[in-house]
């Protein structure tokens, strides 16, 4: 769902320390031989097919003009017994994924943009502490939540996706927005099944995930343009959707950034 704008959102810390490790160097790709070697991906972005403001047409149009390489659609599925009405459904996926793979050849022959198809596992409940997204990168078939969290985890799993725990907040945090806390609260019996966790979701900042020394990412979360500019993540991997996904589920090195397509000189990159 959609948590407030850039501008306007605060910077969550669910610790009275940040941890952080910065590298001098500019946050935009083509710029440096080392910039050259990544990846700069967005790994959570929403459509009109859920709750995003964009289309899918204007989301590439929106990244590929960026310079981004690799933008992930993830849009919501949820319960049936979800009262929100955006969201992929078993009914709605087929044209879904069509429309991504349409989309995907445009991408990659306008932009030279990687376009991988995935959703938000969204468990959505009154009780945060009940509450938990993530993100299933590479998926192929839908993945239905009716059985719950857990079992939507393991099937995305059996599918070879990269999951990503997304927005992990704790209850600490302080966010006028519905938070989402069982990923935190169960995080010793999710671990197996969460390959990375969001330890920056467009300006908020989730330090329990640096704290615990887990596989960090950063995203855009992004639902209108102006998400455009939000922190961001770089992969070391072959240019391909495979690869990317296959480098989301290892344990291999990833590093983090702020992206800002104006502002990118003056911006640091964060391992």
């Amino acid at each position: 769902m959609d948590r407030g704008s850039l501008s306007g959102s605060p910077v969550t810390g669910s610790t009275p320390d940040c941890l952080s490790l910065v590298a001098l160097g500019p946050a935009r790709s083509g710029n440096t031989a080392t910039m050259n070697a990544l990846l700069v991906c967005e790994l959570h972005a929403h459509s009109t097919w859920s709750d995003g403001f964009l289309t899918l047409a204007e989301l590439v149009d929106l990244h590929g003009n960026a310079d981004v390489d690799v933008l992930c659609i993830t849009d919501h599925a949820v319960r049936l017994d979800d009262p929100s009405p955006n969201a992929v459904d078993a009914w709605t996926w087929p044209a879904y994924a069509a429309a991504i793979r349409a989309e995907a050849a445009r991408a990659l022959s306008e932009y030279g943009l990687i376009l991988i198809q995935g959703l938000e596992l969204s468990d959505n409940h009154e009780d945060p502490d009940l509450s938990a997204h993530a993100l299933a990168i590479g998926l192929e078939r839908y993945v239905s939540m009716d059985a719950g969290f857990v079992p939507a985890l393991e099937e995305a799993n059996n599918q070879s996706a990269a999951v990503v725990a997304a927005h992990p907040y704790t209850s600490s945090d302080v966010n006028a927005h519905r938070a989402t806390r069982r990923i935190w609260r169960e995080r010793d019996a999710l671990r197996g099944l969460l390959h990375r966790y969001e330890l920056f979701n467009r300006r908020e900042v989730f330090t329990w995930v640096a704290a615990e020394g887990l596989p960090p990412v950063a995203a855009g979360d992004v639902h209108r343009a102006e998400h455009l500019a939000s922190w961001k993540t770089l992969l070391p991997c072959d240019r391909d959707p495979a690869a990317v996904v296959a480098h989301l589920r290892s344990s291999g090195r990833v590093l983090l950034t702020p992206f800002a397509p104006e502002q990118a000189a003056n911006l640091p990159i964060a391992a």
